[in-house]
């Protein structure tokens, strides 16, 4: 090596040398504001991950579990997928759960529940979760005439994989596992571009059709036998201050969707208001106020029973 390259080598690791000290201090400074002493390992996204799709293996083993599954071993790979993914969770539960004690403020009141009341909860709700996502995957079925099959729609359809991984996420954010039911949703996002915030409410017979872009809040209420298309937002209006400027969490501000409504693509609904039973809102629609029951929204105008026909949106 001669001289020139040696004092170049030299540079750069005095350079990175001093990247990293100004990345601790960075660093340090940012954990001293969230965590009392040193913060704990966090949960892990990889693990997670893994973790997510062997439950989803096991509630659905022929659609997602190994190639050449027979049906004689089915409940045999069902056992070592429950086996292994819960484990997994209790690892991931205690770490998050580490991660609160150690917190200055936490987001939530502390969760008092050890990780395994956690896990033993959530996998009590599993046949449960199943028995809903057969309602689901009905409701895709008999509401979109491109699906040939219900094994076609558990396989193929985005709406379905993003309403699989809400509702075992939904049961972890309702324990107060917040940051791994956010995790679980993320992955969801990430694979067919549906938005699902895990504290969502979302009852049986949910349908998105398409469903690239659709978004929904956390504290939104769905009922039964909803149905929404691409690039749907279920969103807050304003966000609410507290006396020091911050923004205040945990209060409603999302929709609430009442049973039997179909929300065409495009249509933005925001804020705590209601659409009523039965009604239908269009495509590209803006709308920040309630409406009753039966009622029929466009860009131009609403009908409904309650109002008189042409009224304004």
């Amino acid at each position: 090596m001669n001289v020139s390259t040696t004092t170049q080598t030299r540079d750069t690791t005095t350079e990175v040398s001093e990247i990293v000290q100004q990345l601790g201090r960075l660093r340090r400074a940012s954990q001293g504001r969230e965590y009392m002493d040193i913060p704990p390992e966090l949960p892990s996204r990889q693990a997670i991950g893994n973790m997510i799709e062997a439950l989803v293996a096991a509630l659905f083993p022929r659609h997602f579990g190994p190639p050449g599954l027979d049906q004689c071993d089915i409940d045999s790979y069902v056992t070592s997928s429950l086996e292994t993914g819960l484990r997994e969770l209790r690892r991931q539960v205690r770490l998050e759960l580490a991660l609160n004690r150690h917190r200055r403020q936490p987001a939530k009141p502390a969760v008092v529940r050890s990780a395994d009341d956690i896990v033993t909860h959530f996998a009590a709700n599993l046949p449960g979760v199943r028995a809903v996502l057969e309602s689901d995957i009905q409701a895709a079925y008999e509401g979109d005439p491109s699906a040939k099959s219900i094994d076609e729609l558990v396989s193929c359809f985005p709406g379905i994989s993003a309403i699989i991984r809400h509702r075992l996420a939904h049961i972890l954010y309702r324990q107060g596992i917040t940051m791994i039911a956010r995790i679980i949703a993320e992955f969801a996002h990430s694979e067919t571009g549906i938005d699902i915030h895990p504290g969502a409410q979302i009852d049986e017979g949910f349908f998105i059709d398409h469903g690239t872009g659709v978004v929904i809040g956390e504290t939104a209420i769905i009922g039964r036998n909803v149905r929404l298309y691409q690039a749907v937002t279920l969103g807050a209006k304003r966000f609410e201050v507290a006396e020091n400027g911050a923004l205040q969490k945990d209060y409603p501000r999302h929709p609430i969707v009442e049973d039997d409504v179909v929300i065409y693509s495009g249509a933005t609904v925001l804020g705590r208001v209601t659409i009523g039973r039965g009604s239908s809102i269009g495509g590209n629609v803006w709308l920040t106020h309630s409406v009753p029951a039966g009622s029929h929204v466009t860009q131009a105008r609403l009908r409904s029973d309650s109002f008189d026909d042409g009224a304004g949106i």
